[in-house]
């Protein structure tokens, strides 16, 4: 059982053993004003409100048509917070060094400790510390900390959320310590037979006539001691780096299919005794891109089959949660994703250290701008560019650089700089020295970004030290490339693609129309009055494509080494092409509720080997109604689709195709049935019925049970059925929700991209074409919660969860 305990404390991510580095996140204390323009001194005349961090203000705001940040931004309200936590230390921790780590702001936070203003970081995405020790009071006197938050409106093209969005952790060092994120884990030479494993150790050493080392150990994916190295330090103060080699002998490699993850223990030993400990997961992999076969993984060639993620968590906002964030990579894993392109900043540490176990390729990217404003939002980032891109790349690439699922760095999205128009060549300055910071620092990955301009005249691309040629959208030219587009010998990948816009269960024909949706206002609104799109694989943005034309040409070129579609899930603004009400985005392969759309089984029938078989649209239409069936399938040769028993044919994928298609059947009630044949033989069916009036809702918990940590979430789909128990497919009722025992109700959400019932509304909310999502936080005891679900002539459920 003892080895057992080390093993999950090392899973932790972090090493308890020697140090305390304990999450900060309680008992604070929260005031805010939510105009523009706000007086601060009003501001603190207000009774604050206690908050549990990561927090996210404007999530719990209402939807607002008159909000600065506009609907790219949610239509949700930004402002000014403070936040303010008193803490205290005891005798003992005069002893120690005692620093305050804060995972992501969103954004110009102030950080001050007992009236000491400690530092500014506009930047709101990445992770930063400040040493508190030399302004601490000790053996029982309060500690103020205070945090002051601007998100001046608007600064950003979607929701960025406000506040302490992301973890806190008071970390007490000893008076030498190993740095926080003071270790760099390299393998310059792989292979399936050994491995050469390079560690870089950061240290602060206090001067002292004691004999002191630095004793690495390097742990295996088990947990089990493979080696142990011992450093001896100079007998001197200051910081100093030290270097170790390890050599492994037939190292488990990490791949997409099997995540393998050593650990290096680091220990600080002064006069035998340990002061400090860190510890450091990272993964044995190779990997190349190349110019004409594409993208290897420990010399298996494979396609990146990628989704560009915004860090927002739906109806949680932009608040970190570990669950939901796992809870979303485990969907988009089902319909074969194996990549994962931070878009368009610094992810959540939690967020790549569920990459790394999970096994997704991930394109770490940095900037969205850079000194020239983007898309009318006049406070973002290109007002501090100048000053801060050095520090805040060098501390993103510090960061992540320890990352196996890290093989791309990004350093920019559609960067204006990249046309700069004459002789304005300042894109190209730039990006060579981003790229030259980059590699004083990690040379093991090459650098790219995400360029939306496709010409030779482009900036970025000229400036000659791109490792890796990263294009978005422009799917008609991708087979130029390297060629007439962007010549010369560097590998490419497609950075972002597809745009495909598409609302759950909506269907509009006929399906063969496509439609390039963008722009849409309140006077000039040619799309849906209901503010939706049609799941039909019909509709795309002007620059873009549906997914079905991307896929045709990717799957086709093998020089094509992945693809990063926009997007794995919709996300909180950016809502193309409506206007408010509208106020989240249309281009999730999933909903923002984590619902599959259709387009779902499409990537499925393609990327995994699990058998598929999916019809669509739903079946109650209009007596006589022309409808268009798309049928998703795999590991078989035809399909036979069946209404009411009566055959309509048989029909196999042709060329390219990546579906099949029934058009213009007229419709009648009943059943439709798809049958998947291999030789012959029917392999697989699958049928939509007509369904008949709502009568009953039904529950089902993703998971049975969840940890009594106060952080895990339980997700409960609500389904709207008939008496037959099929789900009626454009079902809104509203859903009443009560909730006993240890824990209570989170969020709502139904997926609809322009229902305006604010999120702090946890009491009732309507499904949408026939479902609902209720999420769950436990309490920090064991116990049982109970959910009820009501609605207005229907059968009620309920559905217990464990709290363990």
């Amino acid at each position: 059982m003892r080895k057992l305990s080390l093993i999950l404390a090392l899973l932790l991510g972090y090493f308890t053993a020697i140090g305390q580095k304990i999450k900060f996140n309680d008992n604070w204390l929260f005031r805010v004003d939510t105009a523009n323009d706000w007086d601060e001194r009003n501001i603190m005349s207000k009774t604050p409100r206690p908050v549990q961090l990561p927090h996210d203000w404007s999530i719990e705001l209402p939807f607002d048509e008159g909000s600065p940040s506009g609907n790219r931004g949610a239509s949700l309200r930004g402002g000014l917070g403070i936040y303010e936590k008193e803490f205290i230390l005891d005798a003992q921790d005069r002893k120690k060094r005692i620093f305050v780590i804060f995972d992501g702001v969103y954004m110009n936070s102030t950080v001050s400790i007992n009236g000491h203003t400690l530092g500014n970081r506009p930047f709101g995405y990445l992770s930063f510390e400040y040493e508190l020790s030399p302004f601490l009071k000790y053996d029982g006197q309060k500690n103020y900390l205070k945090v002051r938050v601007e998100n001046k409106q608007p600064n950003s093209r979607w929701y960025s959320g406000s506040g302490i969005y992301r973890n806190v952790w008071l970390d007490k060092r000893g008076r030498s310590y190993i740095k926080n994120w003071g270790t760099f884990v390299s393998t310059p030479e792989v292979s399936a037979q050994k491995a050469t494993v390079k560690v870089e150790t950061s240290i602060f050493t206090e001067r002292s006539s004691k004999p002191s080392l630095l004793r690495s150990k390097l742990l295996s994916p088990e947990g089990k001691l493979l080696q142990s190295l011992e450093s001896p330090l100079p007998k001197m103060q200051g910081e100093r780096l030290v270097q170790q080699t390890f050599s492994v002998q037939q190292p488990q490699l990490w791949s997409v299919e099997q995540a393998h993850l050593y650990r290096i223990v680091s220990e600080l030993v002064i006069d035998q005794e340990v002061v400090h400990s860190y510890q450091t997961n990272f993964g044995i992999r190779y990997f190349n891109f190349d110019q004409q076969k594409g993208f290897s993984l420990n010399g298996k060639p494979m396609k990146i089959i990628g989704a560009c993620m915004h860090h927002d968590l739906g109806a949680l906002g932009a608040a970190v949660n570990r669950s939901a964030m796992k809870r979303q990579l485990q969907i988009l894993k089902g319909m074969g994703i194996n990549g994962i392109r931070t878009s368009h900043n610094p992810p959540a540490p939690e967020w790549l250290d569920l990459c790394d176990e999970m096994g997704f390729i991930v394109m770490d990217e940095t900037f969205d701008v850079w000194t020239w404003d983007k898309e009318y939002t006049p406070y973002n980032y290109s007002l501090y560019f100048n000053d801060w891109y050095k520090r805040d790349l060098q501390d993103h690439i510090i960061r992540d650089r320890n990352h196996p699922s890290v093989m791309m760095w990004s350093i920019g999205n559609e960067i204006p700089e990249q046309d700069g128009g004459g002789a304005d060549t300042i894109g190209r300055s730039i990006t060579r020295e981003l790229v030259t910071t980059i590699k004083a620092l990690d040379q093991s990955r090459p650098v790219t970004v995400g360029m939306n301009s496709a010409n030779n005249n482009n900036n970025l691309y000229l400036s000659g030290v791109l490792d890796l040629i990263g294009v978005n959208y422009h799917h008609r030219n991708w087979k130029d490339l390297g060629t007439k587009l962007f010549p010369g010998n560097k590998p490419y990948i497609l950075s972002e693609n597809v745009s495909a816009l598409a609302t759950r269960g909506i269907y509009n024909m006929p399906s063969d129309s496509i439609r390039r949706w963008a722009g849409f206002s309140k006077t000039n609104n040619p799309g849906n009055a209901d503010f939706t799109a049609s799941a039909y694989e019909n509709v795309s943005a002007p620059w873009a494509s549906t997914n079905e034309e991307a896929l045709k040409i990717f799957l086709k070129y093998p020089f094509l080494s992945g693809m990063y579609l926009w997007t794995g899930f919709d996300y909180l603004g950016e809502p193309t092409p409506y206007p408010f009400p509208a106020r989240s985005s249309y281009f999730g392969i999933v909903d923002m509720a984590g619902f599959p759309k259709d387009s779902y089984y499409l990537y499925k029938s393609i990327f995994t080997k699990e058998d598929v078989l999916h019809i669509l649209p739903h079946w109650n239409w209009t007596k006589g109604q022309k409808i268009d069936v798309h049928v998703y399938f795999n590991n078989a040769d035809e399909v036979e689709l069946l209404l009411n028993g009566k055959s309509l044919g048989r029909k196999a994928k042709q060329g390219d195709d990546l579906f099949v298609r029934f058009n213009n059947i007229s419709y009648q009630a009943g059943t439709l049935k798809a049958r998947a044949l291999k030789n012959g033989k029917v392999v697989r069916e699958q049928r939509v019925n007509t369904a008949g009036e709502a009568y009953q809702i039904k529950a089902e918990a993703e998971r049975s049970s969840i940890s009594a940590d106060g952080e895990d979430l339980a997700f409960v789909k609500l389904s709207i059925l008939d008496k037959k128990g099929n789900l009626v497919p454009l079902a809104n009722n509203t859903l009443h929700f009560n909730i006993k025992g240890a824990g209570r109700i989170e969020a709502l959400d139904n997926g609809y991209q322009a229902d305006l019932e604010p999120f702090s509304n946890k009491k009732y909310r309507k499904a949408y074409n026939g479902l609902a999502l209720a999420i769950i936080r436990p309490a920090k005891e064991k116990g049982t919660i109970n959910l009820e679900v009501s609605a207005d002539g229907l059968k009620p459920c309920s559905i217990q969860i464990k709290v363990e």
